[in-house]
């Protein structure tokens, strides 16, 4: 039912398919964080039609490590072993910067989320990533 964007891209730019055990902790993190935002941007602009500085405010409520780390909260009992498993990963890498708004605590509960992320897109499972994502944004929506 749903489209393996990745298997596209990988298709289209001759890149080849790599195991996602091989994947460093922070580079799943890093594809993942730019998967959560796009999923997020995706729902504000669907829902809504305002101007873009609105839109970056109303999303910056979601895509926060304050925020991500609500929603990986929210989200623990939910996870299957194997998930579980990609963000411990994500969540106990070491990493080498915190952004000074955040709390270190929250820094890496959210690189535990986007580690999930990436790896559940790497790994073609949009209908779990989507589910996921979801749910977690409407158990969290009025917690911020």
């Amino acid at each position: 039912m749903g489209t393996d964007l990745i298997g596209e891209i990988q298709g289209r730019f001759g890149c080849p398919a790599q195991d996602v055990r091989t994947y460093a902790p922070l580079t799943l993190a890093y594809l993942g964080d730019a998967v959560y935002e796009l999923i997020v941007r995706s729902v504000l602009v669907s829902r809504k039609d305002m101007q873009v500085h609105h839109l970056h405010e109303h999303a910056t409520g979601y895509v926060s490590a304050a925020a991500q780390a609500r929603i990986a909260q929210a989200l623990l009992p939910e996870l299957t072993e194997e998930e579980l498993g990609y963000y411990r990963r994500g969540r106990n890498a070491k990493s080498f910067s915190v952004p000074k708004h955040a709390a270190v605590s929250d820094y890496r509960t959210a690189t535990g989320f986007e580690a999930l992320c990436g790896y559940l897109y790497l790994t073609g499972q949009t209908e779990r990533l989507l589910a996921l994502v979801k749910l977690g944004m409407e158990q969290t929506e009025g917690t911020k």
